[in-house]
């Protein structure tokens, strides 16, 4: 027997034994996932000015008395945050699967600094009222997303490459965005700020819609190329053997990918850590070799609701929610270098 029919065989007795024992786990990891958002959701809009209860905010979403406050005041702000997590989620889950190391998230490869780069110049020289945070945001993403994969490029691409490529381009939008903060106005600057942080005060439905169709249009796409992500994860050379377009697919989920975070970022601010954590998180839960793409997304949802209750329920005066994902965030982060350390595998 060839070596590559013995992949082969590996490969689908692989996807054979997820079919039969991991899916159903998966399935209701899923579903609980969904569920805690949804109520993280709807509690979320209880907290305000008049205080509400759960049944209030049930009946105002279907028109009852209190409709105005919960469908134009609170309902933007949650269902920003629920949108926004389900593209970082995501996005990271195709970033972690592609460069085959848990610490490629858009927070680490610099897609995130890009949009916010282009965010903090918009406000710096004043085209920002033109375009908009969205647009601005969306650009900066999109565009350090191909200059990274341009970057790598060499003959083709290669996880590692993107990694460290990304790593690099993080370091420079950083220092560019630090710079531009530096020459600003103060009242240009701290408009930059609480960008920056990540923050779902005063969203309203201009910030939904596109991120609603961004995730209608991304996330398919994301759905269809899953099936060759599993192939991926066994290097460039037995993928492309067992008939995966390995540069295409790669593209492909690295535009999708930077697409989602760009516009959840655009919406949302740069909020820190959740492409991380949430499809670590996932894989955990569901137990599988790599993060699950519905699952992390539902996962990122669930941090970002979550962080955004607890910002809100800590002070008299609500913490932006990236505070409270940055403070979640970093221990994870230093358990994953850790365990990346002693396996000395990188990740």
């Amino acid at each position: 027997m060839s070596l590559l029919q013995m992949r082969r065989d590996r490969v689908t007795f692989r996807a054979g034994s997820v079919s039969g024992r991991v899916r159903p786990r998966l399935l209701l990891v899923s579903i609980v996932l969904a569920v805690l958002a949804f109520v993280l959701f709807c509690v979320g809009m209880t907290i305000g000015d008049v205080p509400m209860s759960v049944s209030e905010v049930l009946s105002g979403l279907f028109g009852g008395s209190d409709s105005y406050i919960v469908q134009e005041l609170r309902l933007p702000r949650a269902l920003t945050g629920l949108l926004a997590g389900l593209a970082f989620g995501a996005s990271g889950a195709v970033f972690q699967t592609i460069t085959r190391n848990p610490l490629a998230s858009p927070d680490m490869i610099g897609i995130n600094a890009g949009a916010a780069t282009f965010v903090v110049a918009g406000i710096a020289f004043g085209f920002g009222d033109g375009l908009g945070t969205t647009t601005l945001g969306l650009l900066g993403g999109l565009l350090t997303a191909v200059l990274v994969y341009a970057l790598a490029w060499r003959r083709g691409t290669t996880g590692y490459r993107i990694l460290l490529v990304g790593i690099g381009i993080f370091a420079m939008c950083t220092s560019l965005t630090d710079y531009l903060l530096s020459k600003a106005q103060i009242t240009e600057a701290q408009a930059s700020l609480g960008w920056l942080v990540g923050n779902l005060a005063n969203r309203g439905w201009e910030h939904v819609v596109p991120l609603f169709f961004a995730l209608v249009v991304l996330l398919p796409v994301v759905l269809g190329l899953a099936r060759w992500m599993s192939t991926l994860l066994l290097g460039d050379d037995v993928a492309a053997g067992l008939g995966t377009p390995v540069q295409p697919v790669r593209l492909g989920l690295l535009l999708a990918g930077a697409g989602l975070v760009a516009f959840a970022t655009a919406s949302a601010g740069p909020i820190s850590f959740v492409a991380l954590t949430a499809p670590q998180i996932a894989q955990r839960l569901a137990r599988l070799s790599s993060p699950p793409i519905t699952a992390s997304a539902l996962t990122g949802a669930v941090v970002v609701l979550g962080s955004d209750l607890i910002a809100r329920s800590l002070t008299a005066s609500p913490l932006p929610v990236g505070i409270v994902t940055g403070v979640l965030g970093a221990p994870l982060l230093l358990w994953l270098l850790a365990r990346a350390n002693r396996s000395g595998s990188g990740g």
